[in-house]
């Protein structure tokens, strides 16, 4: 009985944060309709900070007219 009691406000706190996690900022319709990484956009995958292509895909909604900088090598 002494388990039950931990067991269920357990699962109810697990079921909470699984529900209200999101393991990335981005959408995955960007990345299916772009066909990019998360990177591409974002300065980490992990990071709702945008680099260049990202902004200009907040602002314009496509990365139609983006022209991405040349590598210095």
């Amino acid at each position: 009985m002494t388990k039950l009691k931990f067991a269920v406000p357990v699962l109810i706190f697990v079921g909470g944060l699984i529900s209200t996690t999101t393991m990335s900022f981005g959408k995955a319709e960007y990345t299916k309709k772009e066909k990019k990484a998360c990177v591409f956009c974002h300065v980490k995958a992990t990071s709702k900070e945008l680099n260049e292509a990202g902004k200009h895909y907040k602002e314009k909604k496509t990365l139609e007219g983006y022209t991405a900088p040349e590598k210095k090598g």
